[in-house]
């Protein structure tokens, strides 16, 4: 991306308070897309929303619905966020040199948890669809803030200041558990929303977010028939964070999913293609042709695979399944008992998970637009709905 657009992006950054993390998705990066109208979607990553709402109030209280700032501050766009939506608060129409912007801001823990375990799957599905790396290096950056990292329900937290390198040698000072996590953020690499770009990323969100990409292609693949073609496959991936969205009835584009896929193929195969190959090494998927530039693909759709695919989903929505299909406990190769979902049947096993992320999505979906008519007020809330509406209505005719 040149120079200009990349400035244009972070100009939105200049006038916030300081975010940990900074995505930048949707219709308004797509490369074919030359409408200059289109709001650009943010996702901002912070360690204390409720302080950073505050500070933002001061700076910029005209991005924040009358009735939400002067009701109740930065106290109750926190708790509309958290109580009510799915923890994201959201000022659409943002305008900053003649240019529209969106901006959602996230508790950067319930970032790192959707992404690791799908507890909502919102942002989550964002994060499994293409992206633009800027080539941030972590080490480039200091983190100084706080951390809160749970087992069970026993919750720790550390203060620190300084280097990643220092940072991740504290964490595995103090723990068996954070030393798997500590992992987890270094050995892993990345991707996004419609279409992304990384602006800022202190907590390496980016390599972390590889481990929801594998659940997305374990999902895809438990969807999918023996032989299928690699745009079949992000096709599906595509449409797991869309299954159950409320908004597809009425307010989105019906061909959302295949203009997504086809106007971002080439992006897909960067993203994917890694992991892809990293699954066929372990017999999951044969790459069996090429169609021109895609390849055709085909898996075993025995029970062996069928149960590593499920096994490989975030513990979120393996929990769920286990209460529906049944649990038994077994030993791993380090001797510690675990858990695993009973699958008696592929199609039984698919199906289910499907149900599972189904009511995700539409809970999800439901509870984020509830608070997102209440926390940008009802002519703001009219407006971006009927944008929507419009796009949708579009598709249709």
């Amino acid at each position: 991306m040149e120079k200009e657009k990349k400035a244009g992006l972070a100009s939105l950054l200049k006038i916030l308070p300081p975010v940990e993390f900074c995505c930048v998705y949707g219709s308004a990066l797509h490369p074919n897309n030359y409408d200059k109208s289109t709001m650009v979607d943010y996702i901002l990553g912070v360690s204390d929303p409720m302080q950073w709402h505050s500070q933002n109030l001061i700076m910029n209280g005209h991005h924040y619905a009358s009735l939400m700032a002067y009701l109740g501050g930065a106290k109750l766009i926190t708790q509309v966020a958290d109580e009510i939506g799915v923890g994201v608060h959201f000022n659409p129409f943002v305008s900053v040199n003649d240019e529209m912007f969106k901006y959602g801001v996230v508790r950067m823990h319930d970032l790192v948890e959707d992404v690791l375990n799908w507890k909502t799957f919102y942002l989550s599905g964002r994060l499994q669809k293409p992206v633009l790396d800027v080539g941030l290096s972590l080490n480039s950056y200091y983190y100084t803030g706080e951390l809160l990292l749970r087992s069970g329900n026993v919750g720790n937290q550390i203060q620190l200041s300084g280097s990643w390198d220092l940072f991740k040698e504290e964490i595995k000072a103090h723990s068996l558990v954070w030393i798997l996590l500590a992992n987890f953020l270094v050995e892993i690499s990345w991707p996004l929303g419609d279409h992304v770009q990384i602006l800022v990323d202190n907590l390496d969100i980016g390599n972390l977010n590889s481990v929801n990409l594998k659940g997305a292609i374990s999902a895809a693949l438990l969807l999918l028939p023996a032989k299928f073609t690699e745009e079949q496959l992000y096709a599906k991936v595509c449409s797991l964070s869309y299954m159950g969205d409320l908004r597809m009835l009425f307010a989105e584009d019906r061909n959302k999913v295949k203009k997504i896929v086809q106007g971002q193929f080439d992006a897909f195969q960067t993203m994917y293609k890694p992991l892809l190959e990293e699954y066929a090494a372990k017999g999951l998927l044969q790459f069996s042709s090429s169609d021109g530039h895609q390849a055709v693909m085909s898996q075993d759709s025995g029970l062996s695979v069928a149960r590593s695919l499920v096994s490989s989903l975030p513990s979120k929505v393996r929990c769920q399944m286990g209460m529906k299909l049944g649990e038994k406990t077994k030993l791993s190769e380090s001797g510690r008992a675990i858990c695993e979902v009973v699958v008696g049947s592929r199609d039984e096993a698919a199906e289910c998970m499907r149900r599972v992320l189904r009511r995700k999505v539409m809970v999800s979906s439901a509870r984020q637009a509830v608070c997102g008519l209440l926390a940008v007020g009802g002519i703001n809330a009219v407006n971006y709905l009927a944008n929507k509406m419009e796009k949708a209505w579009k598709s249709w005719t």
